[in-house]
């Protein structure tokens, strides 16, 4: 799976978020999101074709309307990057990502706690 620009990525959380949607409905949104002005219709169309050719979603047209969708799921999505993420960062290991957290203060003992049973549940399915 390639990855994504931080640009690419809040698009994407936004057609995860509408399911089914046009570059028109973007601009929408972000103009929601952000309470300034909808962004050029260039840009947002530049950056979903550029989803498209990377295989994030695909598009149905309409006339000369394309509605577009996901087909990367954003648990697929979040699963790779996350995976990536300790990779990179923390030898490919949860403990040590876990330890960072905890040596941080990011995570107190009580979500530890809860990170735990969550994990003997999934253990145990």
């Amino acid at each position: 799976m390639k990855r994504l620009t931080k640009a690419e990525e809040d698009i994407m959380h936004l057609i995860w978020q509408l399911d089914r949607c046009t570059v028109s409905d973007l601009r929408t949104e972000i103009q929601k999101e952000t309470g300034g002005a909808k962004p050029p219709h260039s840009t947002i169309s530049t950056i979903v074709r550029i989803l498209e050719e990377k295989g994030f979603v695909d598009h149905k047209a309409y006339g000369r309307t394309y509605e577009y969708f996901p087909t990367v799921s954003k648990e697929d999505y979040s699963r790779k990057t996350l995976k990536k993420f300790v990779t990179d960062y923390f030898e490919g290991s949860m403990n040590n990502l876990v330890s960072f957290l905890v040596k941080e203060e990011n995570i107190d003992k009580d979500e530890l706690s809860r990170l735990l049973d969550a994990f003997d549940d999934q253990q145990k399915q």
